[in-house]
């Protein structure tokens, strides 16, 4: 316990000093980004927040057709519903796991089979991260090959690893050599009485073995999910009067994720307003156009966030009535 509150104020110094040093290097520039955000179109950040929920109602999708593989049949109504709260408890929680937590507990409750609902919540992430470091990668080479700089290929090969390691992952949860070998181990070890929690987790797992033409298609779905949200930035940039083209969204969309992807922030606060400036700083884009993206999508995220708390609340007047 001592370690996580811990942690959380770690993050949360790391949050305070990125901000703190964010202010300090456009603390000129400051009345003009607040200017920026007091005169962008209402009408299009409206259209952006409809997209943002769009790409969430993508990722509910994914998940629900992974869920299907298994047999295990919920309406995706209700797969909707768990997604967006365990969106609402990724924006309040430090710890990037916080969402998935939530969204596997609520799948666990509504279908009784836990170690069901825990598989699809791990594939889904690993396939949705596959898909971003599918597209981050393809980006930072592009970006290294057309603005020329070399300082990006650490980015490159962190997302081309991190792809590599993640394919291992989902290669060893499906493999049925492995889940054996590793049943065999923590029955004979003193790990024994997880042993049958690892049992039952890997027969979920094993639903989905021969199962390519899912996982491709739930691919595909992640993919449809990231155009989505780099067009969330992009109707974004539009209400603020444009500035930044379409190609170098879809560019540096996927590279910021990956960025945002390190856990040394809460929520990716103070991480996010650095890594916007740097990265469309690249393509010539002025400092105080992309801090102002980096805070229009924030404050975007936590808008269509809010739905996942009403509903995370009908949870618990539905708990206790039960």
């Amino acid at each position: 316990m001592k370690n996580k509150y811990s942690n959380a104020l770690l993050r949360g110094v790391i949050s305070l000093a990125l901000i703190a040093y964010v202010v300090y290097k456009f603390q000129d520039k400051l009345p003009e980004v607040g200017h920026r955000l007091a005169t962008a179109n209402l009408w299009l950040v409206g259209v952006a927040v409809l997209l943002f929920w769009l790409a969430m109602t993508i990722n509910a999708f994914k998940w629900w057709t992974l869920l299907r593989a298994q047999k295990i049949y919920v309406p995706f109504l209700s797969m909707l519903n768990f997604t967006f709260v365990g969106f609402f408890f990724n924006n309040i929680l430090p710890a990037n796991i916080g969402g998935d937590v939530m969204r596997g507990y609520g799948l666990a409750r509504h279908t009784e089979q836990t170690a069901g609902a825990t598989a699809s919540v791990i594939l889904d992430r690993l396939i949705g991260l596959s898909a971003y470091m599918s597209v981050a990668a393809v980006s930072a080479l592009v970006a290294v090959f057309v603005t020329g700089r070399q300082d990006l290929w650490p980015l490159a090969a962190a997302a081309v690893l991190a792809l590599l390691a993640l394919m291992m992952i989902g290669g060893f949860l499906i493999s049925r050599r492995i889940s054996k070998l590793v049943s065999r181990l923590l029955h004979a070890t003193f790990l024994h009485r997880i042993a049958p929690i690892w049992d039952s987790l890997a027969q979920a797992f094993a639903s989905y073995r021969f199962k390519y033409k899912t996982l491709f298609y739930a691919f595909l779905i992640g993919l449809t999910g990231i155009a989505t949200t780099s067009m969330v930035n992009y109707v974004l940039v539009q209400s603020l009067g444009g500035g930044i083209p379409l190609l170098d969204i879809f560019l540096f969309t996927p590279l910021i994720a990956l960025v945002l992807i390190i856990p040394i922030s809460i929520g990716g606060v103070g991480l996010s307003q650095a890594a916007y400036p740097f990265f469309y700083g690249l393509v010539g884009v002025p400092g105080e156009l992309a801090l102002t993206l980096s805070l229009f999508i924030l404050a975007v995220q936590i808008f269509c966030s809010l739905p996942g708390g009403v509903l995370w609340l009908l949870w618990r007047n539905k708990k206790y009535q039960d």
